[in-house]
């Protein structure tokens, strides 16, 4: 045994998503990081060893351009190239490969951290170090350093130091929140075990074990969706122990949800009722997935609210999208429904202010720890937007450290350079515009070989098949400036008229019909296919997203396209919901108006005027995603007209020491880390793939190629500058190819200084 002792500038423990980001942020901004894990693979929940898929912000598909960008989205993308049928022992490998990639990341696997110090009083603590052991090495490690990062999920490290924290659920009067209970009760999302099922092609027998629980004595059977061919976690709801201490009694815990597993296992083999005669048992989980426990108090406490209102704050540095999602304290033997769920509208921010210790003055956390009400925490809780609080947290202990600061100071002198900073990354926000001073594509004049003038789907090829109007149906258009009418391909089985509404979406990242601003009546004849003009007029004062609204009329058919425009997605008026396990409440618009039944696809139409929506300005317009709007530039096809350019111009020669390029990888699409769903694109097809950077040399007056790149498959590109390139007048994109979209989509195109 030997005992050994590491500074670093920021130290992080917990190795699950908000860890692994806030970590590997930290070191992509100079820092030397140190990133502690008490498991021998990294991901948390998301590991090999527990095997929960990573939900985030697109909530499988119910929110709108919602996954999540910077370092988790680099991840998802990582994976979906390497590992689409979603094994979780590759995942484990793409999770340590972005770790081990960073020169100033120290990683320590199965290192325990069981102390830690602090000094100071109750209300101003500075943690001084943390002690961990290594097990089988049998070494132990004391970690010092000015900033310290909990992402341990149960909250450990701030335990240790004595920072303030909550357990269980808040009363309705003290946040006034509408589903807190009457009085607080010490109660928790329980703990879930998964298991894998395998296909054997011949018969194999099951004896169940002794210490398999007989749940035909339990009200499973009659309350919960059991299937011979879902495994994984298809069975969530395989959920106990939030009415016990999810810590204290972690092991009893874990010994009931595997005596069920056997259990549930026995009755797939054993009971008759199911076409299981094949299949075996091939993993069952030995560690409990966790959902809740300690919640650290913060400067700012997110609450219900600020989910299902959206608030905007001043310093919101990560979204989320999942819904407030909670689980009976009974769990699997509650008589209800496994889960009750409730969605905002759109993505929701959480602010820096719910990342950092109210008393404990360099202590930053990020993940299901964070400052939130239970409430709130049912929607923040999952593992995408935990890994988005983590790059921002991870990014604000770099700052803190650049500024001589406390997180506390650092909101309170340099909130917005915090922000810049993570849009600089690519990092999960939204509404916040670039205004980086480095940036000089800001002072630039913005040309391009072309774009695509009309918003339009399918109008100059052949439609997909034909769709009934049997429900509403939603057309999410971007105007910028004006809209006046829509063209529509339609049929129709007899002489008839059709309801047009033009609906404003309410807030600029929401894509729902909630404001009623114009509705028209067409005629529409018997058979078709025709066009129909419907006059849609829309003239908002700043680039918006409106909804056209079909209004319901099953003798009327749209003509549908595969071919999905930028900007543009399909809403159909119904509740949908596919997990018969989950209660889903149907106040909000996004349950009533879901993309998935006809995501991919949309009707057949062409708006008017010509917009700017896809101008070549747009890439620097200073958004990185859809808000009001797509925020790119889209060119014309590349294979009618070649090549396309996007193109800077400055009024005197510039020097720049990088350039930095976000491509458009259809943040609609959800992507699924294991085996919820799966979509059929190892490359995203709208990421350019070839593409070249040149400059005008301000000395020589010609054209020099500082950058060409063959086979990307990333989205946000960084390229260094040669040293010697010196000072130019203009610089120029020169896109050649995509993985397999008809057009180049270019979102920023950034050179910095």
């Amino acid at each position: 045994m030997r005992t050994q002792t590491i500074e670093a500038d920021i130290i992080v423990v917990g190795g699950g998503l908000a860890g692994v980001s806030a970590a590997v942020a930290a070191a992509r901004h100079g820092r030397r990081t140190v990133l502690i894990n008490n498991r021998p693979v990294l991901g948390g929940n998301s590991s090999s060893e527990v095997r929960v898929w990573v939900c985030g912000a697109t909530a499988h598909g119910n929110q709108r351009w919602a996954r999540e960008t910077g370092i988790i989205g680099e991840m998802l993308l990582e994976n979906q190239y390497r590992n689409p049928e979603g094994n979780p022992v590759y995942w484990d490998d793409v999770v340590l490969d972005i770790v081990r990639r960073e020169p100033n990341l120290t990683l320590l696997l199965n290192t325990e951290v069981l102390e830690a110090e602090a000094t100071g009083p109750d209300d101003d603590r500075r943690v001084t170090s943390v002690t961990g052991w290594t097990m089988g090495s049998e070494v132990r490690t004391i970690f010092r350093g000015p900033l310290f990062l909990d992402c341990t999920g149960d909250g450990l490290i701030g335990r240790l130091v004595g920072a303030r924290h909550r357990l269980g659920k808040e009363s309705r009067a003290e946040f006034d929140e509408e589903w807190a209970p009457e009085e607080p009760i010490r109660e928790f999302l329980g703990s879930t075990l998964l298991f894998y099922t395998k296909d054997l092609g011949h018969p194999v027998k099951y004896v169940a074990p002794e210490s398999a629980k007989d749940i035909s004595t339990t009200p499973i059977p009659a309350t919960r969706i059991i299937r011979s061919g879902d495994s994984g976690a298809h069975y969530w709801w395989i959920e106990w122990g939030g009415q016990l201490d999810i810590v204290d009694d972690n092991e009893r815990i874990r010994d009931e949800l595997r005596s069920v597993i056997l259990g549930i296992w026995d009755h797939i083999k054993n009971s008759g009722e199911f076409d299981a005669d094949n299949l075996t048992l091939e993993w069952i989980g030995n560690i409990p997935g966790k959902r809740e426990y300690r919640r650290f108090i913060g400067d700012y406490t997110l609450r219900q609210q600020d989910i299902l209102e959206q608030v905007a704050f001043d310093d919101g540095v990560a979204f989320g999208g999942w819904s407030i999602d909670l689980h009976p304290a009974e769990g699997m033997y509650a008589t209800g429904a496994g889960a009750v769920q409730r969605f905002s509208d759109g993505v929701f921010e959480i602010p820096f202010r719910s990342l950092y210790s109210v008393n404990v003055s360099n202590l930053l956390m990020a993940g299901r720890n964070i400052s939130a009400t239970h409430i709130a925490f049912g929607a923040a809780r999952v593992m995408a937007t935990c890994a988005a609080m983590g790059e921002a947290a991870g990014t604000a202990a770099s700052l803190c450290l650049d500024h001589d600061a406390t997180p506390r100071e650092l909101y309170e002198n340099h909130r917005a350079e915090l922000r810049q900073a993570l849009l600089r990354a690519d990092a999960s926000l939204i509404g916040v515009a670039n205004e980086d001073p480095a940036d000089l594509a800001r002072s630039a004049r913005v040309t391009a070989s072309g774009w695509q003038r009309t918003v339009a789907a399918g109008a100059d090829g052949p439609a997909a098949g034909a769709h009934a109007l049997a429900e509403d149906l939603g057309i999410v258009v971007p105007v910028h400036p004006v809209l006046e009418t829509t063209d529509l391909l339609l049929s129709a089985t007899t002489d008839t008229s059709l309801t047009v509404e033009v609906w404003s979406t309410g807030r600029p990242q929401n894509f729902v019909p909630a404001h009623l601003e114009h509705s028209a009546t067409v005629e529409v004849t018997a058979g078709g296919p025709a066009w129909v003009t419907a006059q849609t007029p829309f003239a908002p004062a700043d680039p918006q997203n409106v909804v056209v609204v079909l209004r319901a009329n099953p003798d009327v058919s749209v003509h549908l396209t595969d071919v999905l425009p930028a900007g543009v997605l399909t809403l159909v008026h119904r509740v949908d919901n596919d997990d018969q396990n989950v209660e889903i409440s149907d106040d909000g618009l996004l349950v009533k108006w879901p993309t998935k039944p006809l995501r991919g696809r949309a009707p057949v139409f062409r708006t008017a005027p010509e917009t700017a929506a896809l101008a070549p300005e747009r890439a620097v317009s200073g958004f990185n995603r859809p808000f009001g709007g797509p925020h790119m530039w889209a060119s014309e096809p590349l294979a009618t007209a070649g090549p396309a350019w996007l193109r800077l111009d400055w009024d005197a020669p510039v020097e720049a020491r990088e350039i930095r390029l976000v491509f458009d990888d259809e943040v609609d699409v959800s992507l699924n880390t294991l085996h919820h769903h799966r979509n059929p694109d190892e490359i995203m097809p709208q990421l350019v793939r070839d593409y070249r950077v040149e400059v005008l040399s301000a000395a020589s007056g010609e054209w020099t190629t500082a950058i060409d790149e063959r086979g990307n498959r990333h989205r946000h590109r960084v390229h260094s500058l040669p040293a010697d390139l010196g000072a130019f007048t203009a610089a120029r994109l020169v896109i050649e190819a995509t993985n397999g979209a008809a057009a180049a989509r270019v979102i920023a195109f950034r050179v910095q200084s």
